[in-house]
């Protein structure tokens, strides 16, 4: 079992460890929604650990809203539909499918979002989101700090649709994305993504700009889409227009 425990990858704690094996499970199906959890003993003998290690461990899947602790009954595993917190395996979208659906989530999320900021940002949403347009095509756009820079962009324009639950979905998904941002740049022409991608923002600020929500909207689109076909995913969008042109 310790062996199953290190192909978990490389985590700080043992708690972490066994809680990231729990969730896969979870995940996978292996556990299925109102199953109850093995007992502590069960877990402490089945992966080698301490009783405190296990309790840790159900503390964290409890937290991130995976579990449900009844007491005096046990652990019980929660459906996606019943869990209070949103969690993402970053290990699973290193999976394309994953990716994918991901830059599908993130496309339905921000294109509306930025629909919305065109109809209410006021003046102080707009300088927050060209200061972050400034950083990503100035200085810093060689460097990682752009990437920082690009998800603040996004993230500003989340906080003009003045819906906080916006702002705090679409800043989660953000910080899904910032891996593939990363890998973008190291394999794609450094010169020409660049251009390529401050251009995509510059019309998204653009139509925020005019206040104008299709505009905005029809911006936001185009940048993911293009974003995701930048680390090799061509969303379903993209492929009904491919399509619908060769009609």
């Amino acid at each position: 079992m310790k062996q199953r425990l290190a192909a978990i990858g490389t985590v700080e704690t043992l708690p972490h460890r066994v809680a990231a094996f729990l969730s896969r499970e979870i995940e996978s199906g292996e556990l299925n929604p109102g199953m109850r959890l093995p007992t502590e003993q069960e877990l402490s003998e089945k992966f080698g650990v301490s009783r405190n290690v296990v309790r840790e461990a159900i503390a964290q899947l409890r937290a991130d809203g995976m579990i449900e602790a009844r007491q005096g009954v046990g652990a019980f595993v929660l459906a996606p539909e019943q869990r209070a917190s949103i969690r993402i395996d970053g290990e699973a979208l290193k999976d394309s499918e994953n990716m994918e659906r991901l830059f599908e989530l993130r496309c339905i999320l921000e294109a509306q979002s930025a629909a919305l900021a065109a109809e209410r940002r006021g003046q102080e949403h707009l300088d927050a989101i060209k200061a972050a347009l400034d950083r990503m095509s100035g200085e810093e756009r060689w460097e990682e700090g752009s990437i920082d820079a690009d998800l603040l962009f996004h993230r500003e324009i989340a906080r003009a649709t003045g819906n906080s639950y916006i702002h705090t979905f679409i800043s989660f998904v953000c910080e899904q994305i910032r891996r593939s941002i990363h890998y973008a740049r190291l394999t794609n022409p450094l010169h020409d993504l660049v251009e390529v991608n401050v251009g995509e923002h510059v019309r998204i600020y653009e139509a925020l700009v005019a206040g104008d929500p299709s505009a905005a909207e029809a911006a936001m689109r185009a940048h993911i889409i293009r974003a995701a076909e930048r680390v090799g995913v061509k969303l379903p969008a993209a492929r009904r227009k491919q399509s619908g042109k060769g009609k």
